[in-house]
């Protein structure tokens, strides 16, 4: 009884000490969250102004681009999927992972040959325990991504779909990421990045009033020459909003799994507190009997003696 006591406590002290570990990163994911969140919304209006004059030259010349001309029978498409660093984030990776793989079988059903492209440690030990191939790999900067990290693979996957499918190019580029909604919702979603879909959205990523008056453009040296430019601007820009929603989600879906964690601790050593003092309660009970009997005995021998 003496060695399950002492079990018990050492349980106990083990998941006290558990606790307060996923306590503090429960705190330290919350107050990442916001820091997600303002960079988000720092970045908005640049985008939102990018966006616009991105359909200004689209909608108002008749330039056709290679970025957002349509392929007629496209044959290979590449695919961003946006995971995470770090474990610890509850199903965050996997359901990425998951939308990814049911992104693959449908384009697979459409007749294209894919290739990934992959950010995050876990999504790249995915593709790796499985002997996928992958032809870009990034990592190490999942939860506070900058624009320096998007614009390099934005260039990596513009190098792919100016390139010929018959050298190794793609028709066709799509972004695997999880959308942030709030604290206790995130969603995976797959975006269409290239051929380009221009469509105007305010801060919160929702389509503009289509009654809203607009600001009229005038295109310097020429509508060819604008489009190049902004074209990989825009599409860093999308890159880049999606690894920082990508981020924020993280972080969110880290807090609440640290908090159930901290919550399940917590269950746990009242449980284990019960057991031991139950435990503590019998072995004194046992102690007493003993020497009550002990007690008795002695009386009957001496009894006995006289």
């Amino acid at each position: 009884m003496a060695a399950s006591l002492r079990e018990l406590r050492q349980r106990r002290n083990s998941v006290s000490a558990t606790k307060k570990i996923t306590k503090a990163m429960e705190l330290i994911a919350a107050s990442r969250i916001i820091k997600a969140q303002q960079k988000a919304q720092a970045s908005a209006p640049y985008s939102r102004e990018l966006t616009r004059a991105v359909s200004a030259v689209a909608t108002l010349s008749d330039v056709e681009h290679p970025l957002t001309t349509q392929i007629e029978n496209p044959t290979r498409a590449a695919m961003l999927l946006i995971t995470s660093d770090q474990g610890l984030a509850g199903p965050y990776s996997a359901n990425v992972l998951k939308k990814g793989d049911q992104l693959v079988e449908f384009l697979d059903e459409k007749g294209l040959d894919i290739d990934a492209y992959v950010t995050g440690r876990k999504g790249i030990g995915y593709y790796q325990f499985r002997e996928r191939p992958m032809l870009g790999t990034w990592e190490g900067f999942s939860q506070s991504p900058g624009y320096a990290e998007a614009r390099e693979i934005a260039q990596t996957l513009l190098d792919a779909f100016m390139k010929p499918t018959d050298e190794g190019g793609v028709d066709e580029i799509h972004i695997v990421y999880t959308r942030y909604i709030s604290r206790i919702s995130q969603v995976p979603e797959v975006l269409r990045l290239l051929p380009l879909e221009v469509v105007e959205a305010d801060e919160d990523d929702k389509p503009a009033d289509p009654g809203e008056m607009h600001p009229l453009y005038g295109f310097e040296p020429e509508p060819e020459e604008v489009m190049d430019e902004l074209l990989p601007l825009y599409i860093s820009s999308r890159i880049h909003y999606c690894l920082l929603q990508s981020a924020a989600s993280e972080l969110a879906s880290k807090q609440s799994a640290m908090k159930a964690a901290t919550d399940n601790a917590q269950q746990l050593i009242e449980s284990l507190t019960r057991q031991a003092n139950q435990a503590r309660q019998a072995q004194i009970t046992q102690e007493i009997s003993e020497i009550v009997g002990g007690a008795n005995a002695l009386a009957d021998a001496n009894a006995e003696s006289e």
